[in-house]
């Protein structure tokens, strides 16, 4: 992680729907902002009610025809140890919601193996790994992310990093395996703290009254064991993306 986190935003929608919809719209913009000035793009991806609502959005908005799809790389924050297809997995949801909608080329979409291509979590972890490097520029660990989704979870987890595991002291790149998540299904994989933190933008999402707790932690400076999300943040710019009811106020 590095020592200077980036300014942190938070944005305050008045519901659920228009957050889904604003968020989807700022991806694509970004997407384009990015390609202006570089190729590829690298983006990760999230789950979740809110990551797929705002994926769904993007998926159906008429700005999705401006993006060069050639030119970006989707990578996923974390995924269940589940096989292809299943309706557990992350990509499972991202591919209905938007990839399916775009054409982005198949090589450009780099899935975690489930347990139809390798015999455990850490084989996952550690392939997926090996393509994030492989991806990467000389010398590096990891692709220059322009920017990383992330939901936070009613506990204040991201992707796979749970409050009080010890995947929160782990401080290589590239990617982990989780065997014993609090929030089925127990085997997943995540990308690892210092991972996420290396984005130029993270995005964090969050909507509903059942947030409100989380939100209120990560952003009052909760320690990272208590607080995951409140310790990621990028290089450039940490978003937090929320609706009225997990921010926490009354929509105007």
């Amino acid at each position: 992680m590095s020592p200077d986190p980036a300014p942190r935003l938070v944005v305050v929608h008045p519901d659920a729907d228009l957050l889904a919809r604003a968020a989807g719209a700022r991806f694509l913009l970004t997407l384009l902002d990015a390609q202006s000035v570089t190729t590829p793009v690298h983006v990760v991806l999230t789950g979740g009610t809110s990551g797929t609502a705002m994926l769904r959005a993007a998926g159906t908005d008429p700005l999705r025809t401006a993006v060069d799809w050639t030119g970006v790389h989707v990578w996923w924050g974390d995924e269940r140890f589940a096989p292809t297809g299943d309706p557990e997995r992350n990509e499972t949801h991202a591919r209905s919601a938007l990839l399916n909608a775009v054409p982005l080329p198949a090589e450009n979409i780099h899935v975690v193996p489930g347990p139809d291509a390798v015999a455990s979590p850490e084989e996952a972890a550690a392939a997926y790994s090996a393509e994030l490097r492989a991806h990467a520029a000389d010398g590096a660990e990891v692709p220059d992310f322009a920017v990383v989704l992330l939901g936070v979870g009613p506990d204040a987890h991201v992707a796979s990093l749970f409050p009080g595991k010890a995947s929160l002291g782990v401080t290589a790149l590239g990617a982990l395996a989780e065997r014993d998540s609090p929030k089925p299904p127990p085997l997943r994989v995540s990308l690892t703290l210092p991972t996420l933190c290396s984005a130029r933008q993270v995005w964090l999402l969050a909507a509903g009254e059942g947030k409100a707790e989380a939100v209120a932690a990560s952003l009052g400076g909760a320690p990272v064991e208590e607080a995951p999300a409140g310790a990621v943040h990028g290089r450039q710019l940490t978003l937090w993306l929320v609706d009225a009811a997990a921010a926490g106020v009354a929509a105007s």
